[in-house]
């Protein structure tokens, strides 16, 4: 298992909580996608950022450090352990966070238990029903909050994707990762070739996933903002993760750092996050 993380030495814990504040926890998870067979989805990847802010005000989220950590298979028969990980992490998210969210979450937390031991089921199963009352809950104790179905106050146009969810909002989460090959593809790389700059490119497209969650929903609560002028999600990558991955420092990666428009309209989503494409109807003969 490649484990990184702002905690080394504690990656599976919360940070330590301040008074007077109100901590986020965003989580994303990634799978490979088989629709031709019960369960054939397989988590592979996932992460979760910790995001506290001032209980009282709208923060600057440009001024707020984030922790994070970040989970990868090193061999796909890891995949049992990386599930008990990640359902861990739900469970602790939810005893240590006030907000817990995710973009389509309850399609994380499903994939993660139809591919869960035994021992990890319970804990998923818990945050999938509490992902259901989630409108329901007391806004005063820990609950979920999901950026794609529960931002719409904010937006203005139809679509619910990520990407274009943060684009409207003025979140620029272009993904390089996507430009040329696709993300099943650059998971394949590294399972059966150890291409480790594509294990590279999906954990820190995964990790923007996660980043860019926990500020829409900062931002759906009221807890934080960000300037008009928009901003760069990159950029708060290539700072907040600096040294974890080589790929932030390619120049593919780098290009983007210093670009004051919003482009990512129509960059690509990752196919953990894209909508299941339908299927053709079938032909009449009559």
């Amino acid at each position: 298992m490649i484990i990184k993380s702002t905690r080394p030495a504690t990656p599976f814990q919360p940070p330590r909580r301040q008074s007077g504040i109100t901590r986020l926890a965003a989580i994303d998870v990634e799978w490979t996608k088989n629709y031709h067979i019960k369960n054939g989805q397989r988590p592979f990847c996932y992460s979760i950022v910790w995001l506290d802010l001032p209980s009282s005000g709208t923060a600057d989220l440009t001024a707020v450090p984030f922790e994070w950590t970040s989970v990868y298979v090193e061999e796909p028969d890891e995949m049992d352990a990386l599930v008990r990980h990640a359902a861990n992490t739900v469970a602790t998210a939810a005893d240590s966070a006030d907000i817990i969210t995710g973009h389509q979450f309850c399609a994380d937390l499903s994939v993660l238990e139809a591919t869960a031991p035994h021992d990890a089921i319970t804990p998923l199963q818990k945050a999938r029903e509490q992902w259901r009352q989630r409108r329901k809950a007391d806004p005063t104790t820990s609950h979920y909050l999901d950026t794609r179905y529960d931002a719409g106050h904010l937006l203005a146009g139809a679509s619910r994707r990520l990407v274009d969810v943060c684009t409207e909002l003025g979140l620029d989460v272009t993904q390089p990762e996507l430009r040329t090959v696709s993300m099943p593809a650059w998971h394949r790389r590294w399972i059966e070739d150890s291409h480790a700059e594509g294990r590279e490119r999906v954990s820190v497209l995964n990790l923007r996933h996660s980043v860019s969650t926990a500020y829409v929903a900062a931002r759906t609560a009221d807890l934080g903002q960000w300037p008009a002028a928009g901003l760069n999600v990159n950029r708060v990558l290539a700072d907040g993760a600096q040294g974890a991955w080589a790929w932030l420092t390619n120049p593919t990666f780098t290009a983007l750092l210093e670009d004051t428009t919003c482009p990512s309209a129509n960059a690509g989503l990752s196919p953990s996050k894209a909508p299941r494409r339908q299927a053709k109807p079938p032909s009449s003969t009559h």
